[in-house]
């Protein structure tokens, strides 16, 4: 099943849009998309549409059909989301050899490349009225965003992956985040949440502000999506989150405490992508894009900057989210080869707030 889901073809694409009732022209351009497999779709009427087909083993059927459900009961009231087209029977999930697929409607917008307070403040009203759907009922089969899921799970994939020299350090910080998770987040309310709500799954259009990929929403704390809307931790970047919070609290209570997790869900994702990247190697788009993944120097530049994340949240540092760092919201600073990417230039919220163009 995962090499068919490797070699996906466009004649297989469009046997899967005409097997769900549609009439694809021929036309079929595949989009940027690691996760998942994604194509642009032009049907005989001239009008578009987006397959998607599921990585498999990722979601059950259930798990996506929540994904589905969610994004229905925020369109029904009326939050701007991109929600997947029914098929002829009804139901929005297909298969195709085996692999789970959906269709979307193509929808138009920018990724914007800055937020002005105003915009910053309707966000925050947005992302409330989200959380307010997300916690009207649970979501069974979806993630908890918790320190087993997020940072001890993953690690057991990296240590083997981890080389001697680093391997202890790397161990030590990353157990001590999620210790620190633990400690902060007790009592922290878990509800349905957007998961990588970051402004690369934001588009303005002529409508306003809609979000977009719903794929990794997870049940998790509101202030994920938060931080990952407002990642800078420099002043502006503080300024940003509190002009968005005060947006948020127009529609939905949200308490200073939990700002406190911020930079510990940070520290917590740096560990969760890593072991991504390790879980996809088999995928033979992940070692094309990630030449660098796995490399003393990649491995040690992790180290350095988990550890330096680690330090900041211990200080104080990220209490209220002021003070030092990088004023484009890095999260630490470890050493660097001038030739060799890093995690940075592919997960754009470890750089500065300007996110690449949407997939």
């Amino acid at each position: 099943m995962s090499e068919f889901f490797f070699r996906l073809t466009p004649d297989h694409v469009l046997a899967a849009v005409e097997a769900g009732g549609f009439l694809p022209s021929g036309h079929c351009a595949a989009l940027n998309s690691l996760e998942n497999r994604v194509y642009d779709v032009r049907l005989e009427d001239g009008s578009h549409l987006v397959a998607k087909f599921y990585r498999p083993g990722r979601w059950t059927r259930e798990a996506i059909l929540e994904e589905h459900r969610f994004l229905a009961q925020l369109r029904d009231e009326e939050i701007p989301v991109c929600v997947p087209l029914e098929f002829p029977d009804g139901c929005t999930l297909h298969e195709e050899a085996g692999i789970l697929y959906a269709v979307w409607p193509r929808t138009g917008g920018r990724a914007p490349d800055e937020l002005s307070d105003e915009s910053l403040a309707s966000l925050g009203r947005l992302l409330a009225r989200i959380h307010n759907v997300g916690a009207a009922r649970d979501a069974p089969e979806r993630w908890r965003l918790t320190s087993a899921h997020f940072v001890r799970d993953p690690l057991r994939i990296l240590q083997e992956r981890l080389p001697p020299s680093c391997a202890g350090r790397y161990r030590r910080a990353a157990l001590r985040v999620a210790e620190i998770y633990d400690e902060r987040s007790r009592g922290v309310p878990l509800h349905r949440i957007h998961g990588d709500c970051h402004l690369g799954n934001l588009l303005r259009g002529d409508l306003g502000f809609f979000f977009l990929d719903f794929d990794d929403f997870v049940v998790g704390p509101a202030v994920q999506d938060i931080w990952m809307l407002t990642p800078g931790r420099d002043a502006e970047g503080l300024r940003q989150r509190s002009v968005l919070v005060e947006g948020y609290r127009e529609f939905r209570d949200f308490p200073a405490r939990w700002l406190l997790l911020a930079e510990t869900l940070r520290a917590m994702r740096f560990v969760h992508y890593a072991a991504w990247i390790a879980r996809r190697w088999e995928d033979p788009a992940f070692p094309r894009t990630f030449p660098h993944f796995g490399t003393e120097e990649y491995w040690q530049r992790e180290t350095s900057d988990l550890e330096e994340q680690l330090e900041w949240i211990e200080s104080g540092g990220a209490e209220g989210g002021g003070g030092g760092g990088d004023a484009g919201g890095n999260a630490g600073g470890g050493a660097s080869v001038a030739d060799e990417p890093t995690n940075r230039d592919f997960f754009w919220d470890l750089r500065a707030a300007t996110p690449p163009p949407p997939a």
